[in-house]
């Protein structure tokens, strides 16, 4: 769409967080409208069709503590089907690269691990997750790799306060023509203006201006829900400077997961819903969800400093380590099943910058402060700023409903 030249509220990003914020300013009688420095709505959701027969949601995919999710709801109302199937993490395994033994064994010390941190965060003392492994338990290095699935980052990276704060209802389910496509549904529903990239945000004067690569418009209010690596490296600016936030934003950082997909020949011999994963002793490994919703393909999941590592190493990187792990795990006749078809590298995504946020040690507070108005003119949004459901779509998509009621708030007190 066109870009006015004047708004009541212009919101920054169309990903969850801003769709959010704009879905609650309808019935305002507010004028507002997102500005989407992508080609698409969604930001790191995003779904495609990267085969004939193979649905892959490239960012999130799990509508995580789905009795809470408010994602789930909105899918009902936009005819999107849920699938509660339990998800593959802890059953399903497959293959003899991990005996039951060793499961056994290895889950039994990832959660004693979790009793721990649980029980540190109740001295109210911030501190490094890694801390709190045991020691010398040789599965510290495989409960060290879960982390970066599940945070984007090591253990020793993570705060444990931070970690204590969020609220898993364990209940994971799964929107069947994905969650990416789900967001876009919910974001065709509003104004949106993409190829739009917000570059400075001036309140400096009466009214806010922002510039962006399509020119210039001004705004009575300002909804922020950029990812915090945008903020942290200043590549969205604000005038005045706002250090406190750019503060915040730095001990908020996004981690890395990245996944791929592989298709996957001949799959009727392969069990749907399978998790492949082997009793790895090192955090440098990857974790598979074999045939997800029946489809014929593998997917691949990656985090932290390894999945940096492996977006370093090029475009296609990421898929021939998939396919090198698997034909170790399972047999070298595999090779030949295996092709290439899709990989996210969200660090090299000029507007992500990474996945989803953790908290530094010592940082825990960061998340209220990055969400605290500003001026009551600028307001911050985004899964970062969730207290308890941060990394997350549906945690972004409330923090804009939020978002957009303190505008409102605001707008009545004038």
């Amino acid at each position: 769409m066109s870009l006015p030249s004047t708004v009541d509220v212009a919101i920054i990003g169309a990903g969850a967080a801003g769709l959010g914020a704009a879905h609650a300013l309808k019935i305002s009688g507010l004028s507002a409208i997102v500005l989407e420095a992508r080609d698409r709505v969604g930001g790191r959701a995003h779904t495609i069709q990267a085969a004939p027969d193979v649905v892959f949601d490239v960012g999130c995919g799990w509508l995580h503590s789905a009795n809470r999710n408010s994602f789930v709801g909105i899918a009902a109302q936009l005819g999107f089907e849920v699938n509660k199937d339990l998800p593959p993490w802890r059953e399903r395994a497959y293959g003899k690269a991990f005996p039951q033994a060793d499961r056994d064994e290895y889950m039994q010390a990832l959660d004693e691990f979790y009793d721990r941190l649980e029980e540190a965060a109740r001295g109210d003392k911030d501190g490094p997750a890694d801390r709190y492994l045991a020691p010398g338990n040789r599965w510290n290095p495989m409960i060290d790799a879960i982390s970066t699935y599940v945070n984007g980052c090591e253990l020793d990276q993570l705060s444990i306060l931070d970690f204590d704060a969020y609220e898993d209802t364990n209940l994971n389910w799964r929107v069947r023509r994905g969650y990416g496509a789900l967001v876009a549904a919910y974001g065709a529903l509003v104004p949106v203006a993409l190829n739009c990239e917000a570059r400075l945000i001036d309140h400096s004067g009466p009214r806010v201006r922002i510039e962006t690569s399509r020119g210039t418009l001004d705004a009575g209010k300002v909804i922020v829900t950029v990812p915090t690596n945008l903020i942290a490296d200043e590549a969205i600016r604000f005038s005045p400077a706002l250090p406190n936030k750019v503060d915040a934003a730095r001990g908020l950082p996004l981690g890395l997961a990245d996944k791929v997909t592989l298709a996957l020949d001949h799959p009727d011999d392969m069990p749907k819903e399978g998790n492949l994963r082997g009793a790895t002793m090192r955090t440098e490994m990857g974790t598979y969800h074999i045939r997800p919703f029946g489809q014929p393909c593998i997917e691949g999941f990656f985090g932290g400093r390894f999945a940096q590592a492996l977006e370093d190493a090029g475009d296609g990187a990421i898929a021939a380590h998939s396919i090198d792990e698997i034909v170790a795990l399972i047999g070298n006749d595999f090779r030949r099943r295996l092709k290439p078809l899709k990989e996210s590298r969200w660090s090299h995504d000029p507007f992500a910058r990474g996945s989803y946020s953790h908290a530094l040690p010592g940082h825990a507070d960061k998340r209220a402060v990055l969400a605290a108005p500003v001026d009551g003119r600028l307001f911050f949004a985004g899964e970062a700023t969730s207290p308890n459901f941060f990394s997350t779509a549906h945690g972004a998509r409330d923090s804009g409903e939020r978002a957009a009621k303190e505008v409102v708030a605001a707008s009545q007190r004038k």
